[in-house]
Formats: structure tokens, sequence, C-alpha cells
């Protein structure tokens, strides 16, 4: 009867197809791959992403400077001055209160 079982149990199980370890570490290597190609992606749009803040920070402080000059009619000495005088709420990323603005109108290491 166990015989008769084990057999049946055999039979049962004779059809089933699997994955061989070497598939497995196919299909593992293929991921790892694909892996490593998204994160060096990633890492390029987080570049573009903090140099187009950059310019959109520099565009900001110019704008402000170009309003204050239109009022005042001279640029102001630093980003500082802009905050006080309420042209811009908080001073942006990278910046300080310190940060020099130029005779053009410019933030000391911007170049739009």
């Amino acid at each position: 009867m166990y015989q008769r079982l084990l057999k049946a149990r055999q039979e049962a199980r004779g059809n089933e197809g699997g994955f061989t370890l070497i598939e497995l570490l196919i299909v593992i290597t293929v991921l790892g791959i694909l892996a490593a190609i998204v994160v060096f992606g990633v890492a390029t749009f987080r570049n573009d992403a903090n140099t187009a803040a950059t310019n959109a920070s520099c565009k900001t402080v110019s704008t402000a400077a170009e309003a204050w000059n239109a009022k005042n009619g001279s640029y102001p000495g630093t980003v500082g001055d802009l905050q006080t005088a309420n042209y811009i709420k908080t001073i942006p990323t990278g910046m300080t209160t310190g940060t020099t603005i130029t005779a053009a109108g410019l933030a000391t290491g911007c170049t739009l």
C-alpha cells in the first residue's frame, strides 16, 4: 500500500515544472544590472534638479534686486537687505543674508 501511495505521489509531481538554480541566478543578475542602471539615472536627474533650483533662486534674487533698483535708484548690498525690505520672503537655499549683490543685480555666484 505504501509503495502504491509513493508511486502515485511521484506521478503527480512528475509533470510539475520548476526553475533551475541557473535560471534563478540569471534572473537575479539581470535584475541587479537593471537596478544599477536606474540608480545612476536617478543621480543624473538629481544633479539637473539641483541646477534648476539654483537658477530659479538666482532669478528670484535678480528680480527682487531689479525691483529694489527701480524704487531706490541703486541695487541693494546684500540678499539680507532684500529680505528686510520684504522684497523676498526667505533667503534662497545656497545663499545667506550676507550674500552680496553685484552692480548688475546678480547675487554672488549667479550667472544668469
